[in-house]
């Protein structure tokens, strides 16, 4: 049962009581906030658990792989061949609720409304399966409005009205880790994040995913919550809401969805994921390191290590550390990071003697190895993100910066033979 296995991710798990009052007011995001580990608010009716996947140490655990093979563990499972997926009997319950009846938190005093932020949207049009999160905000007892950027779920609800059809979609709370990471991969349009996610499965775990289908919907065997809803025609404004850096979105004309029915699990619980926080930088991050690391392999045979910094919200700044083989390889992995995520701003490139998950050493190895005049690289009037707020003072254009810190290669050869002086080796003990 998912909520057990959960609970089973996280050593230590603290245990509150809620209220309807504390969800309006801001009291059960403000804790999780505040702590850092995983969280069980006990209801009268739904629990909620927050703080889940908010470290790369519980998502390498939870996958039997190790934090610096995570770009690597996803890449070898997008690139396996699909199978055909597991589909078992039904076991969710039809429950006679309303969704604002769900314990949805209100994250942020100036948040639009209460919102759901852990939702991922799975929908099937023409035979083709798309996965995506999707933040949703609460409009009354069976409407919530949606964010809809204009990529795959866009086009599929373009293409319904074009056909005078409202897309129908089931939407995911509470899912499984391997459904959560596939959701927020970009694949082109043909690809089915449900196949991914059956790979990372059978990957960590040597067994295939098990799925049902509610109303020809392919949804995880194990979810906790499932809604069956319609995006409408109809626009409304959503926000504010706070998004990945800590920063509130703009209001937005977006569509209505209206829910049609809510199916829940044995054990069903609402997972509560706090924006700008860990856990939403790592889900919302970590699928991004996969393009990275893909394209620095491209081009350079040992790449060590790829990490967005949890800080600049999992998206605008990034790490890698390489094992050098020539002159340039810094520069070249900076080239080539950019261009596995082009909404990347600044990178940092590292020998792979320096830990990229330690901040620490981060610094250090700025302070000790790099030298402004041979390892800066600048890239003027480039497209960036929208969701860096500096891009807008300039017409959306960013400047991109990459800090090549890695030794000349003669030094770096020297820094894997011990028996040899290097004045650039690190002292421990």
């Amino acid at each position: 049962m998912l909520y057990d296995e959960v609970i089973k991710t996280s050593t230590y798990v603290e245990t509150k009581e809620y209220t309807k009052e504390m969800l309006l007011n801001c009291e059960v995001s403000k804790y999780l906030y505040e702590h850092k580990n995983m969280v069980l608010f006990r209801g009268s009716s739904i629990d909620i658990i927050g703080n889940i996947w908010n470290s790369r140490e519980k998502i390498a655990k939870a996958l039997n792989t190790s934090v610096n093979d995570l770009p690597s563990f996803f890449s070898k499972a997008i690139d396996l061949q699909p199978t055909p997926l597991k589909f078992v009997n039904n076991e969710y319950k039809k429950a006679n609720i309303n969704f604002e009846d769900l314990p949805i938190p209100k994250y942020y005093p100036g948040d639009g409304s209460r919102y759901v932020t852990s939702a991922i949207v799975s929908a099937t049009l023409h035979g083709k399966d798309n996965l995506s999160y999707h933040r949703l905000m609460v409009l009354d007892h069976n409407k919530v409005a949606i964010r809809l950027v204009e990529r795959h779920l866009y086009k599929m609800y373009m293409d319904s009205l074009k056909e005078g059809n409202e897309l129908e979609v089931a939407i995911v709370i509470g899912s499984p880790l391997p459904f959560m990471i596939a959701a927020a991969i970009s694949f082109e349009y043909e690809k089915s994040e449900i196949d991914v996610a059956n790979a990372i499965n059978k990957l960590a775990y040597n067994k295939d995913m098990e799925f049902v289908k509610i109303r020809g919907i392919t949804v995880p065997a194990d979810a906790a919550i499932v809604a069956i809803a319609k995006i409408k025609k109809d626009l409304v404004p959503e926000g504010p809401f706070c998004d990945i850096v800590n920063l509130y979105d703009p209001v937005r004309n977006q569509p209505v969805v209206e829910i049609e029915e809510i199916y829940l699990s044995n054990k069903p619980f609402f997972h509560a994921i706090v924006p700008g926080c860990e856990e939403h930088a790592l889900l919302m991050g970590l699928p991004r390191e996969i393009g990275i690391w893909k394209s620095i392999k491209s081009v350079l045979p040992n790449v060590k290590g790829v990490r967005l910094t949890e800080s600049s919200g999992g998206w605008l700044h990034g790490v890698v550390s390489i094992k050098k083989t020539k002159e340039g390889d810094g520069k070249n992995a900076i080239l080539a990071a950019f261009a596995g995520h082009p909404s990347m701003k600044r990178v940092i490139v590292l020998d792979h003697d320096i830990n990229i998950f330690d901040d620490h050493e981060i610094e250090w190895a700025l302070s000790t190895r790099f030298q402004a005049d041979k390892g800066l690289v600048l890239i003027n009037n480039a497209s960036g993100s929208s969701l860096d707020p500096s891009a807008h003072l300039n017409d959306g254009l960013t400047t991109k910066m990459g800090f090549d810190a890695t030794l000349p290669i003669k030094e770096s050869l020297i820094l894997e033979d011990t028996s040899k002086f290097s004045m650039f080796r690190k002292v421990t003990f």
